[in-house]
This record gives structure tokens, sequence and C-alpha cells, in this order.
């Protein structure tokens, strides 16, 4: 790991009000006793190592590639995986899973019906994870068809705070058919469940607790959308001239972390809008605890526009405060391109509040491609749902990324996994 920082550069600070006097008095504080703070460390480059892998014909694996860093299990669809390290010394991983296979199923169908939260564990944080269990999975597989998270659970956030693990997640239910004359009568199941997705969190002491079901289970979401703007094909849509909020349809795609600037909690989730086509969207919600409750403000974030001024589309956020620079950093998944020049990488943002957010120097964080054994590369179709493993001073060591080599959406053969990725950070 390499990591060089410079000194006595100026940052050119944005300060968004957000309607409050606190944060004008929090950068006069900043900018009177913390100018190191302000240091530009904003040419960050990442490069990406080798993986424990090599390409196999499709009898040997669906995916058309095996090795320690490939984690994935037969008969099952693997997706988005987050690690953390544990008191133990092993590296716990909590990934979304759902069966593949299934008459009439596909990728794109069935991890909105029938997504699972597995567990596995390994000695290394980048190869050699086995899978445990399933640790997760909807209440109505325990009869329970009315709980929030009753039809399926899916894409874990994993992280520790102040000796305890919190792991968050979202879920969702099937309302079921909806009145005629209503405009979401003509919504499928899948449309149902999709458009009431939000975003939940387990509290544990340890993998132990999490493994034998010691746990409390969340009655209630810990985030929902206040917005449900729709022209048309929406479930229980707002009024009428209503404003979608960042937190619109759905909040989904959870990354937490702690604030020591204002010493609260970070939610960062993903919201949809549509103008008129769907497009990805971020917001925060801002708490006291780990476990909440969480204020979500009305301000966008990672809000980098598009020519014509709307939104530029981008999902799946991983978030985290680096001590080391001094700021807040941000992986997202650019779908237009506009914020790395690349369709669908992964692109590379930077904050000194958490709130306004701009490029950093080199935006791009990683391409879809891969790096083999041999030292091949090969390009692959899906690089999403980047969560990181960051030593002890916020530099990212590892990236757990879920892929496919190809387009699986219409597929049903199992044909995903996630990979884990050593990374060489250098911070100039």
């Amino acid at each position: 790991m390499k990591v060089k920082m410079c000194h006595g550069a100026k940052e050119n600070y944005k300060l968004k009000l957000n309607g409050t006097l606190s944060y004008l008095i929090l950068a006069i504080l900043l900018l009177g006793t913390h100018n190191s703070f302000f240091c530009r460390a904003q040419n960050i480059r990442v490069t990406a190592g080798r993986i424990d892998s090599k390409m196999v014909d499709v009898m040997e694996s669906p995916n058309e590639i095996i090795g320690a860093s490939i984690f994935q299990i037969p008969n099952y669809f693997v997706w988005g995986a987050s690690v953390v390290k544990g008191d133990d010394g092993k590296y716990h991983m909590l990934f979304s899973l759902w069966e593949s296979g299934k008459e009439g199923g596909s990728f794109a169908r069935d991890w909105v019906l029938q997504s699972k939260i597995g567990y596995a564990v390994s000695d290394y944080p980048d190869r050699d994870f086995e899978f445990q269990k399933i640790v997760l999975k909807g209440t109505r597989y325990h009869g329970d068809y009315s709980s929030w998270d009753a039809q399926m659970v899916h894409n874990p956030h994993i992280k520790k705070f102040n000796g305890k693990y919190y792991l968050y997640y979202i879920g969702s239910k099937d309302p079921g058919e909806q009145p005629k004359g209503s405009k979401g009568e003509n919504l499928d199941q899948r449309s149902r469940v999709q458009q009431s997705l939000c975003i939940g969190v387990l509290e544990f002491e340890s993998f132990e607790n999490l493994l034998s079901g010691n746990f409390d289970r969340p009655k209630r979401p810990l985030l929902i959308p206040r917005t449900r703007v729709k022209s048309d094909h929406i479930l229980n849509g707002s009024p009428i001239g209503t404003k979608a909020k960042p937190d619109n349809i759905i909040v989904v795609n959870p990354s937490v972390d702690y604030n020591p600037i204002n010493q609260k909690y970070m939610l960062y989730f993903k919201g949809n809008v549509y103008e008129p086509e769907w497009k990805g969207v971020h917001g925060v919600a801002i708490g006291n605890n780990p476990n909440g409750p969480f204020r979500p403000l009305d301000s966008f974030v990672f809000d980098v526009r598009m020519p014509n001024g709307t939104l530029a589309s981008t999902e799946d956020p991983f978030v985290w405060y680096s001590h080391k620079i001094q700021k807040f950093l941000a992986i997202v998944k650019d779908f237009s391109g506009r914020l790395t020049g690349h369709k669908k990488t992964l692109a590379l943002l930077s904050s000194s509040d958490g709130i306004v957010w701009d490029l950093t120097k080199n935006p791009l964080f990683m391409e879809r491609k891969l790096l083999l054994t041999d030292g091949s590369i090969i390009e692959v179709d899906r690089l999403e749902r980047p969560q990181l493993l960051l030593n002890d001073e916020g530099i990212p060591q590892y990236l757990y990324a879920a892929s496919a080599l190809g387009n699986v959406n219409a597929k049903n053969d199992g044909s995903s996994f996630n990979v884990q990725i050593p990374l060489e950070v250098i911070v100039e």
C-alpha cells in the first residue's frame, strides 16, 4: 500500500446551508482551526491487483471463471457482498443470493422476489471465502406475509460501531393486487415488490449470535420513502404536484459511516426519479446512533448534472470517511458515463462535509475489467455493488464487487459471482 499526502494545499470548499445556520458556524470553525482539513488530497489513483482466478469451460462453471478470489455457489446467483474483519481475526462476508434454475425465473426477476442474505468466512481478505449458511430471508418463509421484509432481503452492508455489528439491508413485501382504477392496477408482482423496497438494520454482538439467530429482527424499516412521484404505473402515488425528494418511491443500497465532524451517523441511500425516464439518485439521512432514527435531508447528493441540467444516473454508493485524507469519499456506479467518461464504470467522488460532493481529479475508480492470475485481462458486463475493506486510516485495501461476464438479466443459470480485488491506492 502506497500513500502520499499533499501538504499546505487549499480546498475550494463549497458550502450548502440547507436552510440552517449550523453548517455555516461549523465551516467557520473548521476554517479557523483545521487548515489541514482542506488539504486537496483529491488526486487519488487506484490500481487493481491480480485476482486468484482463471477462465474455464462453461461445463466447469456457468460463470466461465473460477478461483480462490471468485465467490460463487452452485445452483445460486451470488451478488453484492460486504466484508468486515472480526475480533477473531477472520474476515466475515454477508452477501445476496437466490436460487437459480427456477422454472420461469431469471436474474432480473428473481433478485426482487427471491433474494436472501448468506454468510461466508475466510482467514484472508481476498480469497477462500467458504459459504456457511443463509442467515436472513423473507419472513414469509416463517409464515408472516405482512412484515415490511416478508418477500425478500437483499444488498447487505456490514459495519462495526462501538463494539457491535450492524447489518444494513433492503427488504420488501408484496402489497397485493391494487384496486381497479388506481395507478397501480396494472403492476405485476415484481413491480409491486420493487416499489415497496425499504432499508432496515440488524444489530448483533457477534457472528456466533448472527449464525444462531440470536438477534431481534426489526419490526419496522429504518428508512422509508417520503414521496412517490411517477406519472403512471405507481403504487400509492403521491398527490399531483408533489416534488420528488431523493428518497422517491424506494430507498435502497444503504451505505453508513460515522461523521467525526458533526459526530453523527450518515446513511446514504438511492431513490428513483423519472425525467421522464428512470434515473437512480441519492440522498443522505442523519442520525445520532447507528441504528437510528435517521432524518433524511431534502438535498440530493452525488448530484453531477447532465448537459440538459438533469441529474446523472448513478447507483450502488459506498461512502466512507478517510482520516488520512480528512475527507469523505464515495464510489458510485456511473450509468451514463457522465462522471468518468465510461459507461457503467465505478466513479470516485469526494466531500468535505458528506453533503456537497465533487468529482476527484481522476474520477475513474475502476473499469469493468479483471486482472487474472496469469496476467490476462478480461472485460466483464457487470462490476457493481462496490464494497471496500479499509485500513485504520480509511485507505481502501480490497474491493468486493458483484460481477458477471455477460448480461445476466434474462439468464437463469447462476452465472453471477462476487469478486475480491486487492488494491494499490496512491494519494498525491
